[in-house]
């Protein structure tokens, strides 16, 4: 299960409506071990496509490079489809190369209201996992 707080989807989907009609991506970062994604970090979508994303590498390599020097790791990766439903498509999945995070798709396809769903990836095996939004972190 993902246990995230609402400022956190909040944020990613203030991401994804403003790059619509493109697909937004980003990651939120936690500590190392934790499972607690406290820092959301958007990237820049290098494909610049309503269909597909894919994170900047010289972007990609100086975030990993911070989370690595700050003890953290990508705990959510996200990205939006523009005209389908919250399911990652076979790209997503070819594509998804850290089997600890959840991996969370927001549907914009609705300008209304938007899908928000989670899946862990692991090896090509695709899994959704229920999604638990909080006003905060117990202990935090």
């Amino acid at each position: 299960m993902l246990v995230i707080r609402a400022d956190l989807v909040d944020a990613m989907v203030a991401h994804a409506r403003a790059d619509h009609p493109d697909e937004a991506c980003g990651i939120i970062a936690g500590p190392e071990g934790s499972d607690r994604p406290v820092r959301h970090i958007a990237m820049l979508n290098a494909e610049r496509s309503p269909t597909f994303y894919r994170f900047d590498s010289g972007e990609q390599l100086k975030v990993w490079r911070q989370l690595d020097e700050a003890d953290e790791v990508p705990v959510v990766i996200y990205h939006s489809h523009t005209a389908t439903e919250a399911y990652p498509s076979r790209t997503d999945i070819s594509y998804a190369s850290e089997p600890d995070a959840h991996y969370v798709l927001i549907s914009t396809r609705d300008p209304q209201q938007h899908e928000l769903r989670s899946y862990r990836i692991v090896d090509g095996a695709v899994t959704e996992e229920s999604v638990e939004i909080v006003a905060s972190y117990a202990n935090s």
